[in-house]
Protein backbone atom coordinates (compact mmCIF):
# COMPACT_ATOMS: atom_id res chain seq x y z
CA UNK A 1 0.00 0.00 0.00
CA UNK A 2 1.30 3.42 -0.95
CA UNK A 3 1.30 5.72 2.03
CA UNK A 4 1.08 9.49 1.70
CA UNK A 5 3.91 11.47 3.30
CA UNK A 6 3.05 13.31 6.51
CA UNK A 7 5.21 16.05 8.00
CA UNK A 8 5.27 15.69 11.79
CA UNK A 9 6.67 18.12 14.32
CA UNK A 10 6.71 18.31 18.11
CA UNK A 11 6.93 21.65 19.89
CA UNK A 12 7.38 21.60 23.65
CA UNK A 13 5.58 24.92 24.11
CA UNK A 14 3.80 27.18 21.64
CA UNK A 15 1.46 30.06 22.35
CA UNK A 16 -2.06 29.29 21.21
CA UNK A 17 -2.38 32.33 18.93
CA UNK A 18 0.82 31.37 17.09
CA UNK A 19 -0.31 27.77 16.64
CA UNK A 20 -3.66 28.94 15.28
CA UNK A 21 -1.93 31.25 12.78
CA UNK A 22 0.36 28.42 11.65
CA UNK A 23 -2.64 26.14 11.12
CA UNK A 24 -4.44 28.71 9.00
CA UNK A 25 -1.35 29.25 6.85
CA UNK A 26 -0.86 25.51 6.25
CA UNK A 27 -4.57 25.11 5.43
CA UNK A 28 -4.23 27.75 2.69
CA UNK A 29 -1.11 26.09 1.30
CA UNK A 30 -2.72 22.64 1.31
CA UNK A 31 -5.74 24.00 -0.55
CA UNK A 32 -3.39 25.50 -3.14
CA UNK A 33 -1.29 22.33 -3.39
CA UNK A 34 1.76 24.12 -1.97
CA UNK A 35 2.34 22.09 1.22
CA UNK A 36 2.36 18.53 2.47
CA UNK A 37 -0.13 17.21 4.96
CA UNK A 38 1.05 17.93 8.49
CA UNK A 39 0.59 16.76 12.06
CA UNK A 40 1.52 19.38 14.65
CA UNK A 41 2.09 17.93 18.14
CA UNK A 42 2.69 20.37 20.97
CA UNK A 43 1.94 21.74 24.41
CA UNK A 44 0.30 25.09 25.09
CA UNK A 45 0.64 27.40 28.07
CA UNK A 46 -2.60 27.56 30.12
CA UNK A 47 -5.38 28.41 27.67
CA UNK A 48 -9.14 28.11 27.35
CA UNK A 49 -10.61 27.79 23.87
CA UNK A 50 -14.31 28.26 23.14
CA UNK A 51 -15.67 26.57 20.03
CA UNK A 52 -18.72 27.26 17.90
CA UNK A 53 -21.12 26.16 20.66
CA UNK A 54 -21.00 29.46 22.50
CA UNK A 55 -21.82 28.91 26.19
CA UNK A 56 -20.11 31.66 28.22
CA UNK A 57 -21.64 30.26 31.40
CA UNK A 58 -19.31 27.24 31.08
CA UNK A 59 -16.36 29.53 31.89
CA UNK A 60 -16.47 29.71 35.67
CA UNK A 61 -13.65 32.22 36.30
CA UNK A 62 -13.88 35.99 36.31
CA UNK A 63 -11.54 38.10 34.15
CA UNK A 64 -9.61 38.94 37.32
CA UNK A 65 -9.20 35.27 38.22
CA UNK A 66 -8.10 34.44 34.68
CA UNK A 67 -5.45 37.14 34.82
CA UNK A 68 -4.25 36.03 38.26
CA UNK A 69 -3.89 32.43 37.04
CA UNK A 70 -2.27 33.42 33.76
CA UNK A 71 -4.90 31.74 31.59
CA UNK A 72 -5.73 33.21 28.19
CA UNK A 73 -9.10 32.75 26.48
CA UNK A 74 -9.73 32.39 22.73
CA UNK A 75 -13.00 32.14 20.84
CA UNK A 76 -12.12 29.99 17.86
CA UNK A 77 -13.60 28.42 14.73
CA UNK A 78 -13.62 24.72 15.63
CA UNK A 79 -16.70 22.79 16.66
CA UNK A 80 -17.55 22.07 20.27
CA UNK A 81 -17.72 23.94 23.55
CA UNK A 82 -15.04 25.17 25.95
CA UNK A 83 -11.93 23.16 26.79
CA UNK A 84 -8.58 23.62 28.49
CA UNK A 85 -5.06 23.36 27.06
CA UNK A 86 -1.98 23.45 29.22
CA UNK A 87 1.34 21.87 30.19
CA UNK A 88 1.09 18.12 30.63
CA UNK A 89 -1.38 17.74 27.78
CA UNK A 90 -0.53 16.55 24.26
CA UNK A 91 -2.34 18.66 21.67
CA UNK A 92 -2.48 17.40 18.10
CA UNK A 93 -3.43 19.42 15.03
CA UNK A 94 -3.79 17.18 11.95
CA UNK A 95 -3.85 19.34 8.82
CA UNK A 96 -5.07 16.85 6.24
CA UNK A 97 -6.74 16.92 2.84
CA UNK A 98 -10.04 15.05 2.71
CA UNK A 99 -10.86 14.32 -0.91
CA UNK A 100 -14.36 14.36 -2.34
CA UNK A 101 -15.06 10.76 -1.30
CA UNK A 102 -13.60 11.13 2.22
CA UNK A 103 -15.54 14.37 2.66
CA UNK A 104 -18.75 12.39 2.43
CA UNK A 105 -17.90 10.84 5.80
CA UNK A 106 -16.76 13.69 8.03
CA UNK A 107 -18.00 11.88 11.13
CA UNK A 108 -15.72 9.00 10.14
CA UNK A 109 -12.75 11.34 10.45
CA UNK A 110 -13.71 12.12 14.06
CA UNK A 111 -14.06 8.41 14.83
CA UNK A 112 -10.63 7.80 13.31
CA UNK A 113 -9.06 10.44 15.55
CA UNK A 114 -10.68 8.76 18.54
CA UNK A 115 -9.38 5.38 17.38
CA UNK A 116 -5.78 6.63 17.30
CA UNK A 117 -5.99 7.43 21.01
CA UNK A 118 -7.97 4.29 21.86
CA UNK A 119 -5.23 2.16 20.25
CA UNK A 120 -2.48 3.99 22.15
CA UNK A 121 -4.35 3.50 25.42
CA UNK A 122 -4.75 -0.21 24.64
CA UNK A 123 -0.99 -0.49 24.21
CA UNK A 124 -0.66 0.74 27.80
CA UNK A 125 -3.28 -1.68 29.10
CA UNK A 126 -6.08 0.89 29.32
CA UNK A 127 -9.51 0.39 27.78
CA UNK A 128 -10.50 3.59 26.04
CA UNK A 129 -14.06 3.99 24.82
CA UNK A 130 -16.55 6.31 23.18
CA UNK A 131 -19.81 7.74 24.41
CA UNK A 132 -22.37 7.88 21.60
CA UNK A 133 -23.65 11.30 22.60
CA UNK A 134 -20.21 12.94 22.85
CA UNK A 135 -17.05 13.29 20.76
CA UNK A 136 -13.81 12.30 22.48
CA UNK A 137 -12.19 9.36 24.27
CA UNK A 138 -13.17 8.10 27.70
CA UNK A 139 -11.86 5.76 30.38
CA UNK A 140 -14.99 4.68 32.19
CA UNK A 141 -16.89 7.88 32.89
CA UNK A 142 -13.81 10.10 32.80
CA UNK A 143 -12.74 11.93 29.67
CA UNK A 144 -9.09 11.52 28.74
CA UNK A 145 -9.09 13.22 25.33
CA UNK A 146 -11.21 15.99 23.85
CA UNK A 147 -11.67 16.38 20.11
CA UNK A 148 -12.81 19.46 18.22
CA UNK A 149 -12.11 20.11 14.55
CA UNK A 150 -12.87 22.40 11.65
CA UNK A 151 -13.46 21.23 8.10
CA UNK A 152 -12.22 24.01 5.82
CA UNK A 153 -13.95 23.79 2.43
CA UNK A 154 -11.37 24.00 -0.32
CA UNK A 155 -11.42 26.86 -2.82
CA UNK A 156 -8.96 25.42 -5.34
CA UNK A 157 -9.71 21.69 -5.17
CA UNK A 158 -12.54 19.37 -4.19
CA UNK A 159 -12.99 18.39 -0.58
CA UNK A 160 -11.88 19.86 2.72
CA UNK A 161 -8.74 20.53 4.73
CA UNK A 162 -8.92 19.69 8.43
CA UNK A 163 -7.66 21.89 11.25
CA UNK A 164 -7.71 21.86 15.06
CA UNK A 165 -7.80 18.33 16.49
CA UNK A 166 -7.34 16.57 19.82
CA UNK A 167 -6.18 17.32 23.37
CA UNK A 168 -4.91 14.22 25.20
CA UNK A 169 -4.32 14.52 28.97
CA UNK A 170 -0.97 12.95 29.90
CA UNK A 171 0.35 14.20 33.24
CA UNK A 172 -1.22 13.35 36.58
CA UNK A 173 -3.15 16.12 38.28
CA UNK A 174 -4.00 18.06 35.14
CA UNK A 175 -7.69 17.64 35.96
CA UNK A 176 -7.13 19.71 39.11
CA UNK A 177 -5.54 22.59 37.22
CA UNK A 178 -7.25 24.45 34.39
CA UNK A 179 -10.21 22.10 34.11
CA UNK A 180 -11.59 23.22 37.46
CA UNK A 181 -12.28 26.68 36.00
CA UNK A 182 -14.68 25.43 33.32
CA UNK A 183 -17.42 22.95 32.58
CA UNK A 184 -15.26 20.90 30.17
CA UNK A 185 -16.93 20.60 26.76
CA UNK A 186 -20.15 21.62 28.50
CA UNK A 187 -20.43 18.18 30.13
CA UNK A 188 -21.39 18.52 33.77
CA UNK A 189 -22.05 14.90 34.73
CA UNK A 190 -18.57 13.50 34.01
CA UNK A 191 -15.01 14.42 34.99
CA UNK A 192 -11.61 14.15 33.30
CA UNK A 193 -8.54 11.96 33.81
CA UNK A 194 -5.02 11.51 32.44
CA UNK A 195 -2.78 8.75 31.12
CA UNK A 196 -0.60 8.85 34.23
CA UNK A 197 -3.60 8.60 36.54
CA UNK A 198 -4.95 5.62 34.59
CA UNK A 199 -1.67 3.70 34.44
CA UNK A 200 0.05 4.85 37.66
CA UNK A 201 3.16 5.34 35.51
CA UNK A 202 5.15 8.42 34.55
CA UNK A 203 5.41 9.69 30.99
CA UNK A 204 6.80 12.72 29.26
CA UNK A 205 4.51 14.44 26.79
CA UNK A 206 7.19 14.14 24.11
CA UNK A 207 7.37 10.37 24.66
CA UNK A 208 3.64 10.01 24.02
CA UNK A 209 3.89 12.34 21.02
CA UNK A 210 6.38 9.92 19.45
CA UNK A 211 4.19 6.92 20.29
CA UNK A 212 0.99 8.41 18.92
CA UNK A 213 2.50 8.97 15.48
CA UNK A 214 2.70 5.20 14.95
CA UNK A 215 -1.03 4.80 15.54
CA UNK A 216 -1.79 7.87 13.43
CA UNK A 217 0.19 6.37 10.54
CA UNK A 218 -1.71 3.10 10.83
CA UNK A 219 -5.15 4.67 11.09
CA UNK A 220 -4.73 7.15 8.24
CA UNK A 221 -2.22 5.29 6.00
CA UNK A 222 0.54 7.89 6.23
CA UNK A 223 4.32 7.62 6.25
CA UNK A 224 5.52 10.12 8.85
CA UNK A 225 8.61 12.26 8.37
CA UNK A 226 9.74 14.21 11.42
CA UNK A 227 10.54 17.87 10.83
CA UNK A 228 12.32 20.48 12.96
CA UNK A 229 9.80 22.79 14.62
CA UNK A 230 11.76 25.76 13.33
CA UNK A 231 10.37 24.87 9.89
CA UNK A 232 6.90 26.03 11.00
Amino acid sequence: MNRRPLDVTYINRMEYAHAWDVQKEIVKKLDAGEARETLMLLQHPPTYTIGSQRHPEHLLLTPEELEAQGIRVFQIDRGGDITYHGPGQLVGYPLLVLGSQEALNLHGYLRSLEEVIIQLLAAHGIEGSRKPEYTGVWVGNLKIAAIGVKFNKCKHRRGFVTSHGFAFNIKSGIQHEGFKGIVPCGIQEYGVTSLEDCTQQTFSVEQIAKEIVTYFEQQFSFAAEWQAHSDL
